[in-house]
């Protein structure tokens, strides 16, 4: 019996760490796409740059009228410019230019593996180098979107003047372990686990390498932290760590409600309220948005 059971808990074990492997691949594997023609509305155009990723990123920059400053938008994972393609229509209305990138190994940029974050930065650091290249002497301000964000953080410090972090994990273990959590509940530490010890035959790089909370005391610049306040994958005590470690002058949004979804779409009017007024505060010096008490609160 006893050799039974230790046969039968060797089997678990192998087909755990099978079924996680599988798991894990479909995670990084790349999510490509095509991507279509630049939206003439906003009087957009196509580019492309080299990023130390080893990638020729894609993108999409757009130029309003007037000339406030220019917004690089980063994407969440599986996602593309697409994805940041309404947010750049309604900075475009608030007279920002905007660059929209493709990540290396999603959308129209090529790529083996999404590394959530690790190759992706040197992504944002090619497309601010392009967006200060594009508008000479203008302010540059950063939307990251979860592993938007985390790369945005891991690139830092990106000599900017506003970042604005959406429903960004603060270290990799932790997003781990709650992704699989919302799945499995409380048996989630030990397939969590076997995710976490994949990282470096697979990805080349050790979890410690991806703790973007690391990298906020140093982003040099005005920091806005939102995500929601039910967000399973990025909890509320996460997010209010963030914030703590980001220098000031901050501000911190938790959605009322809202899960680990897409903010502005969750909440349009809201978002250009905070998010917009963010900005118009601390790239065009604009006095009359709301004075820093460092916290929004909830909706």
């Amino acid at each position: 019996m006893i050799r039974r059971a230790m046969i039968a808990t060797s089997c678990s074990i192998m087909a755990g760490l099978i079924a996680s492997w599988f798991v894990a691949g479909a995670l990084v594997a790349p999510s490509p796409r095509v991507i279509g023609d630049p939206p003439r509305e906003l009087n957009a155009t196509s580019f492309t740059v080299n990023s130390e990723s080893g990638s020729v990123v894609s993108g999409w920059q757009t130029q309003p009228h007037s000339g406030n400053g220019v917004i690089v938008l980063l994407h969440g994972i599986h996602g593309s410019r697409l994805s940041m393609l309404e947010r750049a229509r309604m900075l475009h209305d608030a007279g920002y230019a905007t660059v929209m990138i493709d990540f290396q190994a999603h959308g129209e940029s090529p790529g083996d593996t999404i590394t959530i974050g690790y190759l992706e930065q040197h992504d944002v650091r090619a497309a601010v180098e392009f967006a200060r290249r594009e508008h000479p002497g203008e302010p540059i301000g950063v939307i990251g979107v979860s592993l938007g964000g985390a790369a945005a953080l891991l690139a830092s410090p990106l000599q900017i003047d506003a970042l604005v972090l959406e429903s960004v994990y603060p270290n990799i273990h932790d997003a781990i372990h709650n992704r699989v959590a919302a799945k499995l509940g409380p048996l989630a530490s030990i397939p969590a686990s076997m995710l976490l010890l994949q990282f470096q035959p697979r990805l080349g790089f050790s979890p410690q390498e991806l703790r973007p909370i690391d990298h906020l005391p140093g982003v040099g610049c005005p920091v806005c932290v939102a995500s929601g306040s039910e967000d399973r994958h990025t909890t509320a005590s996460e997010t209010q760590a963030m914030f703590s470690a980001a220098p000031e002058p901050k501000r911190l949004w938790l959605v009322d409600g809202a899960e680990h979804v897409d903010l502005f779409r969750k909440d349009p009017i809201q978002y250009r309220e905070r998010i917009v007024g963010f900005f118009d505060e601390y790239l065009r010096g604009d006095r009359e948005a709301p004075a820093s008490p460092g916290v929004f609160g909830k909706r």
